[in-house]
């Protein structure tokens, strides 16, 4: 059962200004060592990032709450085998995933001409939801 959708946009460039202007301060109050790492690793991050970003917001407006006391880290968005997006929360994210009975969040990204956008739909029931531990992320 569907219990909310979420869906965010950005403009990659205001990623990119922050990334230059805050450097590892804003990536490490935004994205978990393992967002990082794998945008990082790009030719051109700035997309994935920018993706990234938008997840981010997409999912804590499916779970229904917008960001309500959760850290940004406390969403992270990494990749499967296939290539495909999976959401793992941590901290706040997941006690307010638990208390609206969200069991998996599905994700969609994608980039083109400039923009990032992110679709987001928490599901209750029928699948296994993937946590992960925060402890890495704690004090960020």
């Amino acid at each position: 059962m569907v219990l909310g959708i979420g869906t965010d946009i950005i403009e990659i460039e205001r990623i990119e200004k922050a990334v230059n202007r805050y450097g590892f301060r804003f990536l490490n109050r935004v994205y978990t060592a393992a967002e990082t790492g794998l945008c990082s690793s790009r030719k051109d991050p700035y997309p994935c990032y920018a993706a990234r970003f938008a997840a981010k917001e997409a999912v804590l407006k499916a779970l229904g709450t917008g960001l309500a006391g959760c850290r940004w880290t406390d969403v992270e968005v990494c990749g499967t085998p296939s290539g495909a997006p999976e959401v793992k929360l941590a901290g706040r994210a997941v006690e307010l995933a638990g208390a609206a009975g969200v069991t998996a969040v599905l994700l969609s990204l994608s980039h083109d001409r400039g923009r990032a956008v992110a679709f987001a739909v928490a599901l209750k029931g029928g699948m296994d939801f993937a946590y992960r531990n925060s402890t890495g992320n704690e004090g960020d």
